[in-house]
Parts: structure tokens; C-alpha cells; sequence
């Protein structure tokens, strides 16, 4: 009896050891900012429907819809209430209640929602070349401005995403005799981290060029004895490296840039180094495919909307 007690007790350990491996590799089916952005959604859910006094879990279509058009009277964009959506749905789905897909209640309220607001995406303006040289000539040649510059020429050559610049590390980097290589090791269109590598060429002008900026940056780090970890880091006043950078710094060290150069900051953002990038390689007439390579685009729809005035 003792022999089978301890077998069932061992079985159940496994299986308890199984599903936590399964809900490991579940979870990481979704990038770690999505997965944030759809627990915030959910949350703000939950506490609405603390306000009214019903269950947020299981809700009903009929109570998410109505949600949804509390989101959009607040002024919530297009974007967002579908994001608020998503999450509603997939935290039912993830804790085993039925959700039916294509509710028509749902469905007519999003129809209604996106013809009302209209769901075309603002855009920031492109940073064409010209304006890639007014940002660099703006920055100081201190630890700060060396690193700033470096973002904003690797950004550009490279069409990075914002995430993809924070998440590189020094190990991404090499130098060859024709430029840079980075590796990336994982994107928003390469979920799996297949990773890609992209090359980073000299550049003419010493003030916009990608591969010097980033050789400078390097002995910055070389510097203070920093040879493995984030590439790019925060930087006090007295020059010291700090943490990490991420997404939402990278955007705003593309607008305090702006803001120095005499250009109007709120028409810039961080994809305004990647659409940039696009744009000015169509006007010099580079082809979509060659463009897409360097960009990460899937899809040529996609990727036409990148470039905003090569006409």
C-alpha cells in the first residue's frame, strides 16, 4: 500500500510538474510586453465591472460590448479598445470559459466604434537624411550625446523597431571591414527568435555614420569597464552607465533630439528612424524587396505605409 501511495503521489508530481512546463511555454507564445499590456487591459475590465456590480470573470458578450463603448466614450483610440478586446477574450479562454467567436453584439459595436473614430493609425513623420544630420549635430559629444548619436544612426540604418534597439546586447555587435553586423535575436515578426542579421554600413558623412557612432559608444563602455550586457544604457549626469534602456526611452531620446535640433518634437517618434530609413531609400530608388530586407516587413502592404513621401 505504501509502494502504490507513494507511485500515485509521484504520478501526481509529474503531471503537476507537466502543467507547469505547459503553461511556461504558453505563456511564452506572446512577447512579455504584450502579455503586460493584456493583464493591464483585463485589470481595467475587472475594475469597471467592480463599479456595476457584475462578475468580470465569466462576463458575458452583452457586458464586454458594453464596455467597449465605455472605452470609446472615453476617448480610448481604435487600437486600443481591440487590444482591451483581445485581452478580455483570451483571459477567458486561458482560465476555461467558453467564449463565443464573432458575437454580433460585439461585432456591431466595433463597426460602429471604428466608423465613428475611423481606425487609420496616426503616423509620426519620417526622419529623412536631412533630418537625421540636424538631430546628430545637435548632440553633445559627451558619454550622453556618444550614445544618443548611436542610437539614432543604428536606428535608422538599421530600421530598427524601438523594442529591437533596447533589447540589443554587446555581444550583438562585430565589426567587419564593411561596416557592422547585429544580430537580432528575436523581433515582433519573429516571435519563435529565429533571429536575423542585419548590415550596418559606413556612411559618407561622419556626423550621421551608424558603424562610428557605434564604434564610439563601444570604448564609452570599454571605458568603465563594461564588456557583456545591454548595449545600450542610461547615463547620469556625471556620465555614468546605468540600467538598461527601453522602448519608451528609446522614443523619447528620438524627441529631446528633436527638441535640440529646432524641430518640432511631437511630429517625431521613435518610428520616425525606421519610417525615415524607408522612406529615404525609396526616393533614392531602392526597390521594396531590398527595403523589406533591411526593414523585417512580411508583407508589402505593410511596408509601403513605412514610406510616407518618396513621390
Amino acid at each position: 500500500m505504501t509502494n502504490e501511495l507513494m507511485t500515485v503521489e509521484t504520478t501526481s508530481m509529474v503531471v503537476a510538474k507537466m502543467a507547469e512546463r505547459v503553461g511556461h511555454y504558453a505563456e511564452q507564445s506572446q512577447s512579455s510586453a504584450t502579455r503586460r499590456a493584456y493583464a493591464s487591459d483585463f485589470t481595467g475590465f475587472h475594475q469597471w465591472c467592480g463599479t456595476i456590480g457584475t462578475p468580470s470573470m465569466p462576463s458575458s458578450p452583452e457586458v464586454v460590448a458594453s464596455y467597449l463603448s465605455t472605452l470609446a466614450d472615453m476617448g480610448r483610440k481604435v487600437s486600443g479598445i481591440e487590444r482591451a478586446l483581445a485581452a478580455i477574450v483570451g483571459e477567458h479562454r486561458r482560465m476555461g470559459h467558453h467564449w463565443p467567436k464573432g458575437h454580433a453584439g460585439i461585432t456591431s459595436v466595433l463597426r460602429g466604434i471604428r466608423r465613428e473614430k475611423g481606425s487609420k493609425p496616426s503616423q509620426k513623420a519620417p526622419v529623412l537624411g536631412a533630418d537625421l544630420e540636424r538631430l546628430c549635430a545637435s548632440l553633445a559629444g559627451d558619454a550622453l550625446g556618444v550614445r544618443d548619436r548611436s542610437i539614432l544612426t543604428l536606428g535608422w540604418a538599421g530600421a530598427f523597431r524601438r523594442s529591437e534597439i533596447a533589447a540589443l546586447e554587446m555581444g550583438d555587435v562585430s565589426f567587419v571591414a564593411e561596416g557592422a553586423l547585429v544580430t537580432l535575436k528575436r523581433s515582433k515578426t519573429d516571435q519563435e527568435g529565429k533571429g536575423s542579421v542585419k548590415a550596418i554600413p559606413f556612411f559618407s558623412s561622419p556626423t550621421v555614420c551608424p558603424v562610428r557612432a557605434l564604434k564610439a559608444w563601444m570604448e564609452v563602455l570599454a571605458s568603465q569597464g563594461v564588456t557583456e550586457g545591454p548595449l545600450f544604457r542610461s547615463v547620469n549626469r556625471w556620465g555614468k552607465l546605468g540600467a538598461s534602456l527601453d522602448g519608451q526611452s528609446i522614443a523619447l531620446i528620438v524627441k529631446r533630439s528633436a527638441r535640440a535640433a529646432g524641430i518640432e518634437e511631437g511630429r517625431l517618434g521613435a518610428h520616425s528612424l525606421r519610417a525615415g530609413f524607408a522612406t529615404e531609400a525609396a526616393k533614392k530608388g531602392r526597390s521594396l524587396d531590398s527595403i523589406m530586407r533591411q526593414t523585417g516587413h512580411k508583407s508589402e502592404r505593410v511596408a509601403r505605409g513605412y514610406i510616407r513621401m518618396a513621390t
